[in-house]
């Protein structure tokens, strides 16, 4: 089995660190500040989508990228935690999956993320927003990262928390479970995936019941 995690609203909570990031960035080019609530709400795209959204004239948004990524990479270790039973979820799927990482966030930035909670070792993987043309929801990532691994006759799923995580599964063709842990809410995950569980580790454990499942019939 290969399980590929999307990183923020799945195993760590980067709210803080987005958030001061962008009110960083909107201080710095003398830009109206925006809600805490309207910044959250786009979490999971990518940071120029996030500005264009926000109303940043596009001629300017790389700037505000720019600025925002200065300030994120100094705070981010500090003000980035790994969600509840994150680290158990990683220990436990590694004892019977192959592990990727598949995140919008810049690849660089959540390896240090990944290596400052002991965790990157565990992972096979890691594609980030650098390493696509086209990120979530678009196929591309997922597609990416398995091109690294070995698929053969391996059942490969993608947790996430937002429906750019699922969309992007379908479009590769890969399953699905949505966690509550995060961003998107259960109305809207439901409308993309049959199966939605609280977090990380309760999907971890749904898997690894499911493969006990298919070793027993298959012996």
């Amino acid at each position: 089995m290969i399980i590929l995690f999307d990183l923020d609203g799945t195993l760590i909570d980067s709210t803080e660190a987005i958030l001061e990031s962008f009110h960083h960035s909107f201080a710095v080019h003398k830009y109206p500040k925006q809600s805490d609530e309207e910044i959250k709400s786009l979490i999971g795209y990518p940071l120029d989508i996030m500005y264009e959204n926000l109303g940043v004239d596009k001629e300017l948004i790389w700037d505000f990228v720019a600025t925002y990524k200065e300030h994120y990479r100094e705070i981010s270790t500090q003000k980035t935690e790994l969600l509840k039973n994150a680290k158990e979820a990683v220990l436990l799927a590694k004892e019977f999956a192959v592990l990727g990482i598949v995140t919008t966030k810049t690849g660089r930035y959540s390896r240090v993320l990944m290596e400052h909670f002991g965790l990157m070792e565990h992972f096979d993987v890691l594609i980030g927003r650098e390493d696509v043309q086209n990120p979530k929801p678009h196929e591309e990532p997922i597609l990416k990262a398995l091109e690294k691994l070995n698929t053969k006759n391996r059942e490969i799923w993608m947790i996430g928390d937002t429906k750019l995580d699922l969309i992007s599964a379908k479009n590769a063709n890969v399953n699905s479970i949505a966690v509550l842990s995060g961003y998107d809410d259960l109305n809207t995950l439901k409308k993309f995936t049959d199966v939605i569980l609280n977090d990380a580790l309760e999907a971890t454990l749904y898997l690894q019941n499911r493969k006990k499942q298919h070793t027993s019939l298959s012996s």
